[in-house]
């Protein structure tokens, strides 16, 4: 696979984020078997390779001012190519439905990674069958407004 953003869904979501971006924001997962409405983020990094801006629609939550994602990649057992991008380089830019942040990635670690994981579990449940499906400790990102 060349990119997650030639996936039609994650095509059409991306795509959705640019043209409606209140809508994208607020995004129906049922048609993909998930929970129903989900709060997603547009996270834009940088490729740690090609120099180019990456794109990919995000389920996130909020934390003590900033804003949180989790490299599941699903329970794969490698990290998602985004989050690779944000190891390279930490700076990002984030649309939250309308409004557009610039910002600076950091991984949490023990009781705070815990704390903001299960958070992030009361959003989005399967992350605990994605942490059970992998010998990976799945990183939970805060992206730090700028």
């Amino acid at each position: 696979m060349a990119s997650f953003a030639e996936v039609p869904w994650i095509a059409e979501h991306i795509a959705l984020y640019k043209s409606d971006p209140e809508k994208a924001h607020d995004w129906d997962s049922t048609p993909l078997g998930g929970p129903g409405i989900l709060p997603t983020l547009l996270l834009t990094t940088t490729g740690r390779t090609s120099g180019e801006p990456r794109s990919l629609p995000l389920i996130y939550g909020e934390h003590e001012g900033s804003y949180v994602i989790i490299a599941s990649k699903g329970g794969m057992p490698d990290h998602p190519l985004w989050y690779r991008n944000l190891e390279a380089n930490p700076a990002c830019t984030l649309q939250v439905g309308a409004k557009k942040v610039e910002g600076t990635a950091r991984v949490l670690e023990g009781e705070d990674r815990q704390k903001v994981w299960d958070m992030m579990v009361e959003i989005y449940a399967p992350y605990t069958d994605y942490m059970n499906a992998t010998e990976r400790t799945i990183p939970v990102v805060v992206i730090d407004p700028s």
